[in-house]
């Protein structure tokens, strides 16, 4: 049976992946807009719609959806807090994620931001194209044996802890299960959220963002954190209150701050704003920070990743399409 879909917020980066897929028995429909209540028209006729981390599934946009035919929802995200899956059941409309993908692609971005931070490239290099070639203000500091707490050691934090224990780092987890190789073979500990934040040097966060996590990353806990502490969030900017990072940023309290993820992203991150006057005024007031360092949600991009993210959502599209539950559903 053929099933139509339409694949909302298709990038360029995109296109080539979905085209070098398999897709018999699907019709595709791809789409530049974002999904919202004022693009759910351009779904009319497909059964199934494709989306990102960016597109707005609440549940005013999936009853529209219901109401124009659409009975299953892709997203081409591990997380789903982008959509009311509350809703959806309500609805009966299923919905399916991409449980995993290359780990890699984003516990190389951390370290990637923890290397730039630390030995201050960013500036450096702008140093070099001002003809200033001075090494004042580019002093960092050895990895080796610092402490680095990880927030979250599912795949992405365990292939992080990994390269970290390769630079000589002690390592803390937060998580509420504990992995026994990262245990025995590379010497994590486990401990409370609070004591990792009074003990690490380097704070990574791989976390899903759920209720619990939300704002986990508070005035509170910052408090608690060594003086000149980093932090690198590449997991969901929600977990990390922004009011209080810029707080300790402000403090000094927060040494460098690098983020691929932000609290408020959705209608900023994706898309071209150089022409524009940024509404954000903490997105503006963290861009002013030197030791702040940002990226755009961009730790999943790498060939690998996309390869493994749209053939797991084909996957799940042609499960549908032959009246079938995928594998990757939420029950």
């Amino acid at each position: 049976m053929m099933m139509k879909a339409t694949v909302y917020n298709i990038s360029p980066y995109e296109r080539p992946f979905f085209q070098a897929q398999d897709i018999s028995g699907l019709t595709l429909f791809y789409k530049e807009e974002r999904l919202t209540k004022d693009t759910v028209s351009l779904a009319d006729g497909s059964e199934a719609v494709v989306i990102f981390t960016n597109d707005e599934a609440s549940a005013e946009v999936l009853e529209a959806l219901k109401n124009v035919g659409v009975k299953h929802v892709a997203t081409r995200t591990m997380g789903m807090d982008h959509i009311d899956t509350e809703k959806a059941k309500e609805l009966g409309i299923k919905v399916a994620n991409v449980p995993d993908y290359s780990p890699y692609s984003v516990a190389e971005h951390s370290i990637s931001l923890m290397l730039a931070l630390n030995r201050k490239l960013v500036i450096a290099n702008r140093k070099i194209r001002e003809n200033d070639f001075r090494l004042n203000g580019l002093v960092g500091f050895d990895m080796h044996g610092k402490t680095v707490g990880i927030l979250g050691a599912g795949d992405i934090g365990e292939v992080s802890a990994k390269i970290l224990h390769g630079f000589g780092c002690k390592l803390l987890i937060y998580d509420i299960k504990e992995n026994d190789e990262l245990k025995e073979k590379y010497g994590a500990r486990y401990v409370e959220i609070d004591k990792l934040c009074e003990q690490s040097d380097i704070i990574s966060i791989h976390a899903p963002l759920t209720d619990d996590t939300h704002h986990l990353i508070d005035h509170d806990k910052i408090n608690k954190m060594k003086k000149g502490v980093m932090i690198i969030n590449v997991a969901r900017g929600a977990i990390c209150k922004t009011e209080a990072l810029i707080e300790g940023l402000k403090s000094r309290k927060i040494g460098y701050l690098g983020m691929d993820v932000y609290e408020h992203e959705q209608g900023l991150f994706f898309e071209d704003h150089s022409s524009d006057i940024i509404q954000d005024d903490l997105f503006v007031r963290l861009t002013g920070f030197k030791n702040v360092l940002i990226t755009a949600h961009q730790a999943f991009l790498t060939h690998e990743a996309l390869k493994d993210n749209i053939q797991s959502t084909i996957r799940n599209l042609k499960a549908w399409a032959d009246g079938e539950a995928s594998e990757n559903e939420l029950e």
